[in-house]
């Protein structure tokens, strides 16, 4: 059976490399708060403290994604700027909000 944390960087990898390209926007909590997206930030906590070692964390980005999420989506107006989706949910929210 393979290492859980390469599969996990793995997969994050490949969604990085071919899915994430195709979508065109950030995530919620990169696109309120700038800096890494959670697929960047989720690989990042399980090189340096492994999946299992890391779970805390990625549920606590998952959940601040989720808010950014609420915040952006009350601030939704036509034509606006900021757009992403958020990915903290059994399937990916786009949204648009200025």
């Amino acid at each position: 059976m393979p290492d859980l944390n390469v599969l996990a960087l793995t997969t994050i990898g490949a969604y990085q490399r071919h899915l994430s390209p195709l979508k065109g926007f950030r995530c919620a909590h990169a696109a309120l708060f700038g800096g890494e997206s959670c697929s960047a930030a989720v690989a990042r906590i399980i090189t340096e403290h492994g999946l299992a070692g890391g779970r805390a964390a990625i549920v606590a980005r998952f959940g601040t994604c989720r808010q950014a999420y609420s915040h952006l989506a009350g601030r939704v107006t036509g034509g606006g700027r900021v757009q992403g989706v958020c990915c903290c949910g059994p399937l990916p929210i786009p949204f648009r909000c200025g």
